[in-house]
């Protein structure tokens, strides 16, 4: 089920089919391999599940699916970038591009 477009939090909510276990779902769609922006609080990451979709206006688009934990422990921090609010954090192609998570959709079957 989608969510409100631009609604802050998950993008997709996703449950088991008889509706016991819901789980939430970010999905970032890039034009090409390039870092996904993941805002200045990694504790304010809410969604259970990531997909990353590089190359989404092809016709071959490849997606990249990765728990919240994940995200966060992969992710870089941008120290020369500052505000009052703290130094911006990323994710670098390098993280997500990975064997493990490209196109691995069976890992959504034991989150649910």
């Amino acid at each position: 089920m989608p969510t409100v477009r631009n609604a802050r939090g998950s993008d997709l909510i996703v449950t088991n089919s008889d509706e016991t276990v819901y789980l939430g779902v970010q999905s970032k769609a890039l034009s090409k391999r390039a870092p996904v922006p993941l805002g200045r609080n990694l504790d304010s990451l809410c969604s259970d599940w990531w997909i990353i979709t590089i190359n989404a206006n092809n016709e071959q688009p490849t997606c990249f699916v990765m728990t919240r934990e994940e995200v966060k422990g992969l992710a870089y921090t941008d120290r020369v970038i500052k505000s009052d609010k703290g130094p911006a954090h990323w994710l670098q192609p390098k993280a997500y591009d990975r064997p493990e998570y490209r196109n691995a959709w069976h890992r959504l079957d034991n989150g649910c």
